[in-house]
């Protein structure tokens, strides 16, 4: 369920201080899917990506080449509505395997290293219009945000789980044979809220398990990602 929200806040901190390290990055999302034979060059990019201190890479697992041989068990239906959506804002066509989405508004064909890198350099973190900090007490993650540039007046804000390696050995399909290495792949997707980027932000959000988290503020959910940040 999402919610409207200014500058408040839900839950308490009691007896225990926050983890503050962090990481603010680029986010580059890859479609991908572990029955695309066209994937796997595009999946040894995320990789590289994966290591750099400032890009948060990201992995989402589609499931419309299901249907050709081999279910990809990493693939969920929420993935490929979000696809959907990049595509319709941007009056595409059609859906494709491998896509990357660089910072919410750059995509291309994710099999072209130095197209990759060069898109990634050309939306540095830095830039953002958002900074948003990132911390955690027990399973409560805090989140804070403050504009620094120009912002629509309501921004989405979204809290992503991911997996950070995840290795499946393929028995059928277009990847039959192969062993596949996949980095950061994205568990959950969740709109946290609708904040009012008139007032600074603060809000606390229950976040069990140990898998990284990351807060990623949109312009909607298909729209240029304003800013992010990465506990690990």
């Amino acid at each position: 369920m999402r919610h409207a929200f200014a500058a408040f806040a839900f839950g308490a901190l009691v007896g225990a201080s926050p983890v503050v390290a962090q990481d603010r990055g680029t986010v580059v999302e890859l479609f991908t899917s572990q029955g695309c034979s066209s994937c796997p060059p595009a999946d040894r990019i995320l990789a590289q990506l994966a290591d750099r201190d400032d890009v948060i890479a990201l992995a989402l697992h589609v499931d419309y080449w299901d249907y050709i041989g081999w279910a990809d068990d990493l693939g969920n239906a929420a993935f490929t509505q979000r696809q959907r959506a990049y595509a319709q804002t941007w009056a595409a066509r059609q859906v494709y395997t491998p896509q990357m989405v660089v910072a919410g508004v750059d995509e291309f064909v994710g099999s072209h290293p130095v197209v990759a890198m060069d898109r990634v350099a050309a939306h540095p973190a830095a830039a953002d219009p958002v900074r948003v900090d990132l911390s955690r007490a027990g399973d409560t993650l805090t989140i804070t945000a403050e504009v620094q540039g120009p912002v629509p007046p309501t921004a989405l804000v979204q809290l992503v789980r991911y997996e950070p390696e995840v290795v499946r050995d393929i028995a059928k399909g277009e990847n039959a044979g192969q062993t596949i290495v996949y980095r950061n792949v994205v568990t959950s997707w969740a709109e946290v809220g609708a904040w009012s980027t008139e007032q600074p932000l603060r809000l606390d959000v229950s976040a069990p398990g140990d898998q990284p988290a990351v807060v990623i503020v949109q312009d909607g959910a298909s729209g240029p990602i304003l800013g992010a940040v990465r506990l690990r």
